[in-house]
């Protein structure tokens, strides 16, 4: 009877234990860890199939289950700084464990593995993103004149401007992208706002600090970029508008300028036909922030 107990308490425990797998999503690092013997898959479409099967066991008994991206180079950099054997699975077990407290993961819901992947590699992409541009916040250091710190106003900026964005807008979702170019890549930020019953906003935390921060990223260094809002709600057509960032503010685009931007193919820089129901127009007032770029001197 005891012994029953505690098998029971067992597989209880292991219900609540949650685990994180460690997903190869691309064929270039599926090759990469096949230089490890101890890595034993050789087709990548049969190792995705076999993780896939183990994430619905593991749902079936009622587990939750973490995706993370496991990118073979890390892997081989955290071996060599942790001093730990890269063929051993021990060692990708802690590196898979050091990726869910601090990489890119998104939580196992059911849905197939190809929908997950694109959403996982997105994840992951956002927070390299937001990284990046914080890093590039922090090394702006204090302005040499009133001695603010360049990067803290520039976010407080950021997301002040996103507020008025957002409480200007037309009922319904919204969908904003930030890009903002110079050396050595452009950064793009995308950030999606859906309204709940009570007709407020709902914003993924993650994805408007990421937006934030590119945006204030492109305040700071007064970089060239733009900001474009698209509102979607039933019974109307959508509205798109946007701004152009410039020396460090915003400038409203017209609603010619926000037209030829959408339909213009931005590779070739062939027109596009225009979508049906879209309705191009200026943005509404934000106010004097607008026209105010901040540390000038």
């Amino acid at each position: 009877m005891a012994h029953t107990d505690h098998q029971t308490m067992r597989r209880v425990l292991r219900r609540e234990i949650a685990g994180t797998i460690g997903l190869i999503t691309d064929e270039h690092d599926f090759r990469a860890m096949r230089r490890y013997r101890s890595f034993t898959f050789d087709d990548h479409a049969a190792y995705l199939r076999q993780v896939e099967s183990v994430l619905r066991a593991r749902a079936a008994q009622g587990t939750h289950t973490t995706l993370a991206l496991f990118d073979p180079e890390d892997y081989a950099h955290y071996c060599t700084e942790a001093g730990l054997d890269p063929e051993a699975p021990a060692s990708r077990t802690r590196f898979t464990a050091e990726l869910a407290a601090t990489g890119a993961t998104i939580p196992y819901d059911g849905r197939p593995l190809a929908t997950l992947v694109p959403a996982l590699v997105d994840e992951a992409v956002r927070q390299a993103t937001w990284e990046y541009a914080t890093t590039l916040l922090a090394r702006l250091g204090p302005c040499p004149t009133c001695g603010e710190d360049i990067g803290r106003t520039a976010f407080t900026r950021a997301s002040d401007l996103l507020v008025r964005i957002l409480d200007t807008a037309p009922p319904g979702d919204r969908h904003l992208v930030c890009s903002v170019s110079g050396p050595p890549d452009t950064l793009i930020s995308v950030l999606h706002g859906d309204r709940d019953s009570h007709g407020d906003t709902r914003l993924d935390e993650a994805e408007a600090l990421e937006f934030t921060s590119v945006l204030a990223l492109g305040l700071a260094t007064r970089s060239p970029g733009g900001l474009v809002l698209r509102t979607s709600a039933p019974g109307t057509t959508d509205r798109v508008y946007g701004w152009r960032l410039r020396t460090g503010a915003l400038e409203p685009l017209t609603a010619s300028e926000v037209f030829d931007a959408y339909c213009t193919d931005a590779e070739c820089g062939d027109l596009i036909s225009p979508e049906s129901g879209v309705d191009y127009c200026e943005p509404p007032d934000l106010g004097d922030e607008t026209t105010a770029p901040g540390h000038r001197h």
